[in-house]
């Protein structure tokens, strides 16, 4: 055989490995529809007429929008559409076509059980009614892996997004999609800052949820009432701490959040269970569609005055006592009978069995001694209190672990802090321009690195340079990070009590 047909073998057969390449690339970043033929009709045809005949059921619903509002989110089911459709099908009294160029649809893991949060890599998903391109945002989420990964099994099993995507197709025609899937122990707070950053007024929010789950029909009826009661008042803290209220907390939560920081308004669309569409009475599934409306302007409400102010001197006081006894306790010692009965009653206020982000603060002659806390409200504000008030004594890798002869000597202060926001700038300048010292509590990030410093730091440190700087370095990177790269920055304020002696 000749050199030239040597050398056109070589080139046939790199030629055909780089289009198995190609192909095999291609297929990688398209998500194929997983549960179409199960959850909802496989055939184009047939879905189209599925959807068609529950929207029609579901424009007999009456509902009045807010007055100079605009959509801005919404919770859909995602259940079959035999049994969820028609609730599902009431968006269509909100959605209308070219309405939204991004959806992002939150939906929680069923399959797989992870921590915080899946973001697909694909670049298209796909329905029987066409291809969903994703958003470049999805990437942007992909780059903060302790938050955001892809989770290869959650792609290729995972319901809750696909579920509803046909629908959204069906009402809105063209958009592109973020697809998240929120695992069973999440970051609540970073998670929705990290949404939060990426919604303007062309982006739609859809938390997919179901409600209760294997109630009788008349107990499910009570519990999903009450369920879309904490709901539509946006008692997120109630939500998490309740039992089989809903299968999408997660994504709802979230919602709600948003909600709060822009002013959003709740309108109910649609209740039903199984019981009422395909199931039988005894264990029912339930669903429902709210609509949340925000003002045109997209601006986030501005906390007043008096909100800041969350708790009265007494029950901060309280908190103080709590701190130190729980130290107390770990030296045999305690307060008198009547000061823990005293203590006892006061704990039983029911606004300090909410959650909240709190740190406890240990000084000693003026001189800090200790100082742990949490930026996350996961835990009832007693629970956060006791355990920060251990790490502060006995945990902060800066100090010996607190003795027995110096607990007479040390004061405790008790912070509570509000969620921590996202604050958008330029550069160097505009940072320190919207930075307000001795309100603002800072936290900086840049991937896994964070550091906080809470806003009684600004005493110790009142110019804005070497504030940024010493908190550059708490945080483990250059002193000049602040100046020389682009960092997540995060204000939030506190309301915090100190131990008078």
């Amino acid at each position: 055989m000749k050199k030239p047909v040597y050398l056109f073998i070589i080139v046939l057969f790199f030629f055909t490995s780089c289009l198995c390449f190609v192909g095999a690339a291609f297929a990688d970043a398209v998500r194929k529809p997983v549960w179409k033929g199960k959850f909802y009709p496989a055939l184009p045809s047939e879905l189209s007429k599925t959807i068609k005949r529950l929207t029609d059921r579901a424009k007999q619903t009456e509902f009045e929008v807010p007055a100079n509002t605009e959509l801005r989110a919404i919770i859909l089911p995602h259940a079959g559409y035999a049994y969820s459709g028609l609730t599902a099908a009431h968006a269509s009294l909100v959605l209308k076509k070219k309405q939204f160029s991004k959806v992002i649809v939150a939906g929680p893991d069923h399959r797989i059980g992870f921590v915080n949060a899946a973001v697909s890599n694909a670049s298209i998903w796909e329905t029987p009614l066409g291809q969903i391109n994703i958003h470049k945002d999805a990437r942007k989420l992909l780059g903060m892996p302790d938050i955001f990964r892809h989770i290869p099994a959650s792609d290729n099993q995972e319901h809750s997004v696909e579920v509803i995507l046909p629908l959204l197709q069906y009402y809105i025609g063209n958009f592109d999609l973020v697809p998240i899937v929120v695992g069973s122990k999440f970051d609540i707070n970073r998670i929705t800052n990290a949404i939060d950053s990426l919604i303007d007024r062309k982006t739609l929010f859809v938390a997919s949820c179901d409600l209760s789950h294997y109630l009788s029909y008349e107990d499910a009826c009570l519990k999903d009432k009450k369920t879309i009661g904490m709901i539509l008042n946006r008692e997120e803290d109630q939500l998490l701490n309740s039992y089989n209220v809903a299968c999408g907390v997660s994504p709802v939560v979230i919602l709600l959040k948003l909600a709060d920081r822009y002013g959003w308004q709740p309108v109910l669309l649609h209740y039903s269970n199984s019981g009422d569409t395909a199931g039988g009475h005894d264990r029912v599934v339930g669903y429902t569609t709210i609509a949340f409306y925000g003002d045109v302007s997209m601006k986030k409400k501005n906390a007043s005055p008096a909100s800041k102010k969350r708790f009265t001197k007494k029950q901060g006081e309280t908190l103080i006592k709590l701190a130190r006894q729980t130290i107390m306790e770990r030296f045999g010692d305690n307060f008198s009978k009547q000061d823990i009965d005293m203590m006892t009653e006061a704990l039983s206020d029911k606004k300090l069995k909410n959650n909240h982000a709190t740190f406890v603060t240990i000084n000693k002659k003026n001189q800090l001694r200790g100082c742990i806390g949490s930026l996350t409200a996961i835990e009832p504000l007693t629970d956060s209190i006791k355990r920060n008030a251990i790490s502060a004594a006995f945990h902060d890798h800066r100090f010996s672990p607190l003795l027995a002869e110096e607990v007479g000597e040390i004061e405790i202060e008790v912070s509570i802090l509000t969620e921590p926001q996202p604050l958008e700038y330029t550069d160097a300048e505009d940072l320190i321009k919207k930075l307000r010292p001795k309100e603002d509590g800072v936290i900086l990030q840049k991937g896994s690195a964070r550091a906080t410093f809470l806003p009684q730091v600004w005493d110790q440190l009142p110019e804005h340079e070497e504030f940024l700087s010493r908190l550059c370095s708490k945080a483990g990177m250059p002193p000049d990070a602040w100046q020389t790269i682009k960092l997540d920055v995060f204000t939030y304020q506190v309301q915090y009590f100190e131990e008078k002696k």
